[in-house]
């Protein structure tokens, strides 16, 4: 029987990596492996509970209590939920971080005993793991973020490079995240493989959708972040709104900080048509996509963002970013569902300049005015069902198991 441990530096909720966790943990458990997970948690909450894991196999490293007395470092400068940037974080904090790493992986892996590992995110605590398990095989997952956080920490740039490129093998989203792993690790391309990303059909899916017929909604779910392009969405509303009185705006998600509380201040002053829902479960999240008939995703920078895929099984019209990953791994299955709008011009790689806001946020109006005269997605159609069954988690996570057994 393998056994796999499962590494995770945030929560194992409300984020695409901590989807990625319990998704792989949920196959792995139909698969009769042994399983363990090694998760980040806030002081004064329960333990982290995942579905797959008896509770005894959950580990989790406790923040905002000494010696870690901060809130837990996010992959994205803006997280769901309290967090510190690690752009911001000292060396006595950064030393803090993986020493108190170290030690619990290494009480994990005396109890444990795993036969391979599979961490998410290349930053620093995918670097440290050679240290601590120099004889196991691992697997680290690119969720893009890590990425994006050596450009903002280049202090730790180097030494997460190092690290991270002692691991055996690198599973990534899509063929340019491919290139940058290669690019950025010094790595074989043969070691690097493109698994994309899954969805959880027994929850997304269009079965009792409510859509109305004669009053329109919109959704978007996700951070209040700038760089998820929020406050382009709400002005694309209000430009839309002013067309259409039987049209509304439903928001699922949150964020923390200053950004955030300024976007929500504004969401909350809109008017009625437009539904703050808070952080939501995925279940909760499908019955909002159920009665939406336009999801939008207007973000400057993602991975594979799992969420557009989720919303179409739904069966609600999206529109997003013509991002790289959007526009290789998704829009080619979803087809004439999916409205891209072009990427604007940017001055950092998730803010765009100054002068490309004004004719995104125009673009981004007409893609929603378009998607909602589009009308219904047809689920019968034969090929509503082919166009979702690649991006299933049960063959996702085929592919990556297959890099396990490789490395056995």
């Amino acid at each position: 029987m393998m056994r796999v441990l499962h590494i995770l530096s945030q929560r194992p909720s409300q984020t695409g990596s901590g989807v990625t966790l319990q998704a792989l943990l949920q196959y792995g458990q139909e698969q009769g492996y042994a399983q363990a997970a090694v998760v980040g948690a806030a002081k004064g909450e329960a333990k982290p509970e995942i579905e797959a894991l008896p509770s005894e196999l959950v580990f989790p490293l406790y923040f905002e209590q000494d010696p870690l007395n901060f809130p837990i470092p996010g992959m994205s400068d803006v997280m769901p939920y309290k967090s510190t940037r690690f752009s911001e974080m000292h060396g006595e904090h950064i030393d803090a971080y993986k020493k108190a790493w170290a030690q619990l992986l290494r009480e994990v892996k005396a109890q444990f005993k795993p036969d391979v590992i599979h961490s998410n995110h290349l930053w620093i605590l995918s670097a440290m793991l050679k240290d601590i398990f120099p004889e196991i095989p691992i697997v680290t997952h690119c969720h893009a973020t890590g990425l994006r956080q050596m450009e903002l920490c280049p202090d730790l740039k180097t030494q997460v490079q190092q690290g991270c490129a002692r691991n055996n093998l690198f599973a990534v989203l899509h063929e340019e995240h491919a290139a940058l792993v290669e690019t950025s690790l010094g790595v074989d391309r043969q070691r690097i493989h493109v698994v994309g990303a899954g969805y959880m059909d027994s929850i997304f899916h269009n079965k009792n959708a409510a859509r109305s017929p004669n009053h329109k909604r919109i959704l978007y779910a996700g951070k209040y972040a700038y760089a998820k392009g929020v406050p382009y969405l709400l002005d694309a509303f209000e430009r839309l709104a002013q067309k259409n009185a039987h049209l509304s705006l439903d928001i699922a998600g949150s964020g923390s900080g200053d950004e955030a509380q300024k976007l929500r201040e504004r969401m909350q002053t809109m008017g009625p048509n437009v539904h703050l829902h808070g952080q939501v479960n995925q279940r909760e999240l499908a019955e909002l996509m159920r009665r939406a008939d336009v999801f939008v995703l207007p973000s400057m920078y993602e991975g594979l963002p799992l969420v557009l895929v989720e919303a179409f099984a739904c069966g609600a019209r999206l529109v997003a970013t013509d991002l790289t990953g959007i526009r290789e791994q998704i829009a080619p299955h979803l087809k004439d569902a999916i409205f891209l709008v072009p990427k604007p011009k940017m001055q950092s790689v998730d803010q765009p300049s100054e002068e490309a806001v004004g004719p995104f946020k125009v673009q981004l109006s007409h893609a929603i005015e378009q998607a909602l005269l589009a009308g219904a997605i047809n689920p019968a159609e034969a090929t509503f069902k082919q166009s979702l069954e690649h991006f299933k988690w049960k063959t996702v996570s085929t592919r990556i198991e297959q890099m396990w057994k490789s490395l056995l």
